[in-house]
């Protein structure tokens, strides 16, 4: 048993000296992860790598919401999930009028080439999720780790203790569904 899960145990069971130990174990691998992650994001973001761990593991350890966790793979899934619901609870906030969301920031050396490029919609793709959840809990499982935590397959295999060739057949069963029902809602949405 590794010293995360060891300290993650420890947190569990209600020890208030558990959850500073283990913040320099996992630091700088959720601090990798969320900043691959926000490489991703469109520009003029501003939610921080860092804020993003901090978020993170606040919600990961807190003492209010007990959580078992069965391994590190475990925890740095659970920890994949919960950037992902601050990454989308963020993007919902950036697309309230009341913040502006109808509004589009461009810088002014930008305007004569203005972009017609559209960035990813997080909120588009946590519906999708959801949905995918229904048919494939696994499969939105192996998103998270991979999208959202920019872990490689073979770490994914290793983490969700499956093989690399079964990551790889969840990967693209996952990418075609998604594909298909972000580009459906698109067509959707364009007809009307």
């Amino acid at each position: 048993m590794t010293d995360v899960t060891q300290i993650l145990r420890r947190i569990e069971q209600g020890d208030p000296t558990a959850a500073p130990e283990l913040l320099p174990l996992v630091y700088n691998e959720l601090r990798r992860l969320a900043g691959q992650r926000m490489s991703h994001e469109p520009p003029g973001q501003t939610l921080q790598a860092t804020a993003l761990v901090h978020e993170a593991y606040l919600r990961l350890v807190d003492r209010d919401q007990a959580q078992r966790w069965e391994s590190r793979g475990h925890f740095f899934a659970a920890a994949a999930e919960s950037m992902r619901r601050i990454l989308v609870e963020s993007a919902r906030r950036r697309r309230r009028l009341k913040r502006g969301g109808d509004l589009q920031q461009v810088e002014l050396s930008e305007v004569p080439e203005i972009s017609t490029e559209i960035h990813e919609d997080l909120v588009a793709l946590d519906a999708a999720l959801e949905r995918l959840q229904k048919v494939d809990p696994a499969a939105v499982q192996l998103v998270q780790l991979r999208y959202f935590a920019g872990l490689p397959i073979p770490e994914i295999a290793t983490v969700l203790g499956i093989s690399p060739r079964t990551a790889d057949r969840q990967w693209a069963f996952a990418r075609a569904w998604l594909h298909q029902e972000l580009t459906g809602a698109d067509r959707e949405s364009g007809e009307n």
